[in-house]
């Protein structure tokens, strides 16, 4: 083959590869969302769970992979800052309700959170094992969404806990993490990480009032559902989570403080969770393990 044609050969590779990728992409972002629970196959509870794997293991155990380093290390700007003032909330007429989650999923039963929420809960610390992640609470707009948390900050739910989720572009097209389950292992072992709960669920806030860019943090809850959110949340780790429909999940704040320690997470991989009931990388643990000490809300 001369040197000709073998540029030519290239060229007509290189463009294939090209196509493939955009092809890909477009699917990813068409296919991939988040849910959990009863209508993903047989599972139940809270699990983010993305339909369209991008890059993934195809079978091996425990593989660990490598995702991609986030563009902007820095402190993602606030969307809160941007929005519009919120008028404060009459803390005689904001009423929360809650009620038994009847889905099956296993849960760490603490009792119901209080129907009169306090409204003004600023931040939420999350003290994990890498240092403290702080997150402006949007109350305002979400307030029995923060009135859950700290109801169950207040009972210590969410101590010694394990983020057992990790998604990135290549795994499920979206990057971010996710926590809150009380059972989970978060080895790349377990099969049943994501289906715990707190027992309650309480229904949607806010839906649309903060994009999902980098730093935001929203709850997880049923594929398709609504109205069903429990103890797991995601913190958004990258902006192909705003492809999310913005109708979809209660979005409670933005991370303010430690950005640095997630993206040294979503920098350190994943590990492939061959034996994943949900088929779709809902139990994908971080490579770097995340356990959270302590939450506060204050």
């Amino acid at each position: 083959m001369s040197g000709e044609d073998r540029q030519s050969q290239l060229a007509q590779e290189h463009k294939e590869r090209q196509a493939q990728r955009a092809e890909q992409a477009t699917k990813a972002k068409r296919n991939t969302f988040i849910g959990a629970g009863a209508a993903v196959v047989v599972v139940a509870g809270g699990v983010i769970a993305a339909m369209t794997l991008l890059g993934g293991n195809s079978g091996d155990a425990l593989t660990a992979q490598s995702s991609p380093v986030p563009s902007d290390t820095a402190e993602p700007t606030s969307p809160l800052e941007s929005m519009a003032p919120t008028a404060p909330a009459d803390a005689t007429k904001v009423s929360c309700s809650y009620r038994k989650d009847t889905s099956g999923s296993p849960a760490k039963d603490v009792g119901m959170p209080p129907s009169k929420p306090n409204l003004k809960l600023k931040t939420m610390t999350i003290s994990t094992n890498h240092g403290d992640i702080v997150i402006d609470l949007a109350t305002a707009e979400a307030p029995c969404a923060v009135n859950s948390f700290a109801f169950l900050a207040e009972k210590n739910f969410f101590d010694n806990t394990k983020c057992h989720r990790l998604a990135t572009p290549e795994n499920s097209g979206l990057a971010l993490l996710q926590c809150g389950d009380p059972q989970a292992k978060a080895d790349g072992k377990n099969p049943t990480d994501g289906q715990g709960s707190s027992g309650y669920v309480f229904n949607d806030e806010n839906l649309g009032g903060i994009p999902y860019t980098k730093g935001t943090v929203a709850l997880a809850q049923p594929v398709e559902a609504a109205n069903q959110n429990g103890s797991q949340f995601w913190i958004s780790l990258g902006d192909e989570t705003t492809q999310l429909d913005p109708t979809d999940y209660t979005p409670i704040g933005v991370v303010s403080k430690g950005m640095d320690i997630l993206d040294k997470v979503y920098k350190g991989g994943w590990i492939t969770n061959p034996d994943d009931i949900t088929g779709d990388g809902g139990s994908n643990a971080p490579k770097i393990p995340v356990i959270i000490k302590d939450l506060t809300v204050s």
